[in-house]
């Protein structure tokens, strides 16, 4: 039996033409030239109807590259962090998807991996999927799926409002063959492919060479060390730029002419512009999943951490371990074993009547807990140990180490049989997430 051709989606006459053999837009909207010659060549009756206008989405993020970092700040990605987007489009060959060239529900088996494998501190993971995963399925049961995920550190991002500026701050994506990968590889952003299917893309179109020719993920092997190796070994790709549009900072200009021509009124005086990406809100990792800590003393005060959202192995023999655990966590089971406690609050919360009130009624109903933290902001927590000690620990600026990283360095010093007199007077230096931290431990 012959294979069934796919046809090209969005550029072959069973989407351009009706049943009568009629273009169904009086304007098709391109964004450079090889379409033109594409289109001509598989559906010359919707030729006419083609005008060159750039890409406004690809204007938008090109005006807002300068802002990457805000950006960055705004998904609560460290300096010394990676972050890691994972892309899916909306069919069943997607990363998302469940047919038999995505390899069968690759990004659903591929996040627990991702967050077990992953040290929270060194990398952050955000999802962009596409708007018809979410509408088609229903937001609702995407987080339900993902829950778990949502729990290690992933944040899903709006699918209208969020992606773009997701992309800006990525450091790397895992992606497909959909739109917003190839806008990633135009960018400049090391890109592996989870899913690559072939099928509906036109073979002389870019985006076929691009999904043939990029990196691919191997979901069989670790997956830490294919991202660093994408990442330490990248150089971006001169085709996905180069053809994303013809007329980069135009489109507004262009598109605005063609809608009042359309509509038959002369056009304002004014310059057409774009707004520009808006800046999304603060949303840092939230970690409600029991986290593994793994520690070493290294020296004089001097302590690495290394933290999991998941089951994972020391790297090492001399490597101790503890567990993490906030208070909301849905896994209430694994406070009562927890060697620290946390949460995040305000100083003056009044549900938890101060930070001191809250670390004494921690430690009273969970008697194993070696250290009770309350993180009160960037940088700054309040701790009381087993034996009713409370301290203060800040660290020094640049703050944005993850306070609840420092008080697990500090448990590690103390359970090490180590001084806690001497943590005071020289204060901890914190290695985590690829990054030194000096802390100051003082009295609370």
């Amino acid at each position: 039996m012959a294979e069934v051709e796919v046809p090209v989606f969005g550029l072959s006459p069973e989407w351009l033409l009706d049943e009568t053999g009629r273009p169904v837009a009086d304007a098709l909207v391109l964004s450079h030239p090889e379409q033109l010659e594409r289109l001509r060549a598989v559906c010359p009756e919707a030729a006419p109807t083609a005008v060159l206008a750039g890409d406004p989405c690809w204007d938008r993020m090109l005006a807002a590259r300068p802002y990457r970092e805000r950006y960055r700040r705004a998904l609560g990605v460290g300096r010394s962090q990676r972050l890691v987007v994972l892309n899916s489009t909306w069919n069943p060959e997607s990363l998302f998807g469940d047919g038999p060239a995505s390899g069968d529900d690759v990004l659903p088996s591929l996040l627990p991996r991702l967050t077990s494998e992953l040290p929270v501190d060194e990398y952050r993971l955000a999802a962009v999927l596409h708007p018809n995963i979410w509408y088609g399925h229903g937001p609702g049961q995407l987080r339900a799926w993902l829950d778990r995920s949502r729990r290690a550190g992933l944040t899903l991002v709006d699918p209208l409002h969020g992606w773009r500026q997701a992309l800006l701050a990525a450091d790397a994506v895992i992606g497909d063959h959909g739109s917003v990968t190839y806008y990633a590889a135009a960018l400049g952003t090391p890109v592996l492919l989870g899913a690559a299917p072939l099928a509906g893309l036109a073979p002389d179109a870019p985006v076929h060479a691009f999904v043939r020719t990029a990196p691919r993920l191997d979901p069989a092997l670790p997956l830490r060390p294919q991202l660093t190796r994408l990442i330490d070994t990248h150089r971006p790709l001169p085709t996905p730029a180069a053809f994303t549009s013809s007329v980069p900072g135009e489109s507004a200009t262009r598109l605005r002419r063609l809608f009042y021509d359309i509509i038959g009124i002369p056009e304002p005086d004014a310059p057409a512009l774009l707004e520009p990406l808006p800046l999304p809100p603060f949303e840092p990792a939230a970690h409600t999943v029991p986290l593994r800590v793994l520690t070493r003393l290294l020296g004089s005060a001097e302590v690495s951490v290394v933290r999991f959202a998941g089951p994972h192995p020391a790297p090492d023999t001399a490597a101790e371990s503890h567990t993490a655990v906030h208070e909301d966590t849905r896994e209430q089971d694994q406070l009562s074993l927890a060697d620290v406690v946390f949460r995040h609050g305000a100083a003056d919360d009044p549900r938890f009547g101060s930070p001191a009130l809250w670390t004494t009624e921690v430690l009273a109903r969970h008697p194993r807990c070696a250290l009770a933290v309350y993180v009160t902001g960037p940088g700054a927590c309040t701790a009381r140990t087993a034996d009713g000690t409370l301290l203060l620990l800040r660290t020094e600026p640049p703050a944005d180490a993850d306070p609840v990283a420092c008080a697990s360095a500090l448990h590690a010093w103390l359970a090490s049989g180590k001084s806690l007199h001497e943590a005071m007077a020289q204060g901890l230096t914190v290695h985590t997430g690829g990054a030194v931290h000096r802390v100051r431990v003082a009295l609370g």
